[in-house]
């Protein structure tokens, strides 16, 4: 009952804020200077998710070639400039190659048996 409660005030208070938004706006809807200065948000909002998890996999900041993650990204960014369809298979696809190099590499580098199994051939 309380968790129930909760999610009520939690959606009165939500929607009383977004209601005295547009209340406070009228009918006139937004002024241009801050309709220009939106355009801008969801970018920057998904930079604010997607630029962590690149620029910091592991807690900090690696932009080594070791980063799997922000070759992917810079990959998945240039074909997104191009088709924002195709990214994201394009990005699941390089992180598949970088792992399978980088597994491959160090199995010859290290030449350990474990890494040489069936998964990379």
């Amino acid at each position: 009952m309380t968790l129930w409660l909760m999610i009520l005030g939690m959606v009165i208070v939500t929607y009383s804020v977004r209601l005295s938004v547009m209340a406070w706006l009228g009918g006139d809807g937004l002024p241009p200077v801050i309709r220009r200065g939106l355009r801008y948000v969801p970018p920057a909002a998904l930079t604010a998710i997607i630029a962590p998890a690149l620029l910091m996999p592991e807690g900090r900041v690696d932009v080594s070639p070791g980063n799997l993650r922000l070759i992917a990204g810079v990959v998945a960014a240039v074909v997104a400039w191009r088709s924002v369809y195709a990214s994201a298979s394009t990005e699941a696809a390089a992180i598949a190659m970088e792992r399978r190099n980088v597994a491959r590499a160090t199995s010859l580098l290290t030449g350990s048996a474990a890494l040489r199994g069936s998964t990379l051939a």
